[in-house]
């Protein structure tokens, strides 16, 4: 599937990549793929700049985002998050505890893939599961709280580059190219898969909504949507497209969702955190 899906990119883009065999999963080739389609379908757009989504392809858009900017409503989940951060469990310990760095500017490093579990790490999951450990109760995946949390860990990591590592471990590359062919798979009543919208469609209007391109496109998570009246994480973005499309959504957090993230996050390696970030 992502064998077909590299060929056709290059061939929009005019480059010549290499043919990988059926069953072979090549990150690097299909890195190099995605990138260039994007850089030089869009030669303008400074490669920083796709983390800023719809900002970076209209220009209009991004002077109300700069307006706006200066009194960012995601303000208040980066203030709440960084109470709940600092707030001790009933054992005294804090979520700096399960972290590296006590959790301060390691946004970039997640999703990750945990060799133990065999499974992808969001950062999503690690808080919960941090929070499981020490006897607390999960929170919901796409409520504010773990918005909040979100969005603190994303402020303290800003400008650090995403550095996802996928190894040579055949269930980490199952996992990455499940990602990728669940990216551009289509589904729903609309017959839409994620690629329709972030790789064919990036700078087009739905209706008074600018596409995002999907280069750098998890980098600005969680976000303040204004349709939304307030914070989104990833699984509530991925559930609402999926709801967008007339499609049945996964549970946040399903292992596919996850996936999806590890894809997109490797594609988005050498750009920097902007999250959180604001939407329409």
């Amino acid at each position: 599937m992502l064998r077909k899906i590299f060929i056709a990119i290059a061939i929009v883009v005019g480059a010549a990549q290499p043919l990988l065999a059926d069953n072979a999963v090549d990150p690097k080739a299909d890195f190099k793929a995605f990138r260039d389609y994007f850089t030089k379908r869009f030669p303008k757009v400074p490669l920083d700049d796709f983390v800023n989504g719809p900002y970076s392809m209209d220009a209009d858009l991004r002077k109300q985002w700069k307006a706006i900017d200066e009194f960012p409503p995601y303000e208040f989940a980066v203030e709440k998050g960084k109470e709940m951060f600092a707030t001790p469990f009933k054992n005294g310990k804090t979520y700096g505890d399960c972290f590296q760095n006590k959790g301060i500017g390691i946004r970039q490093n997640y999703p990750y893939f945990d060799a133990k579990s065999g499974q992808v790490i969001t950062l999503d999951l690690a808080l919960n599961q941090c929070r499981e450990a020490n006897g607390e109760k999960p929170f919901d995946y796409t409520k504010d709280e773990m918005a909040a949390l979100t969005a603190y860990m994303a402020f303290t990591s800003r400008g650090k580059r995403f550095d996802i590592k996928i190894s040579n471990d055949p269930r980490a590359l199952a996992a990455y190219k499940n990602g990728g062919e669940y990216f551009y798979t289509r589904r729903g009543q609309l017959n839409f898969s994620c690629a329709s919208c972030h790789v064919q469609s990036p700078g087009n209007h739905i209706r008074t909504e600018v596409l995002a391109p999907a280069l750098g496109i998890v980098a600005a998570l969680p976000i303040y949507r204004s349709e939304w009246g307030g914070m989104g994480t990833t699984s509530r973005r991925f559930t609402s497209c999926n709801s967008q499309v007339r499609g049945v959504p996964l549970k946040p957090e399903d292992e596919a969702y996850r996936n999806v993230e590890y894809f997109l996050s490797y594609m988005s390696n050498g750009l920097p955190i902007s999250g959180p970030g604001a939407r329409p």
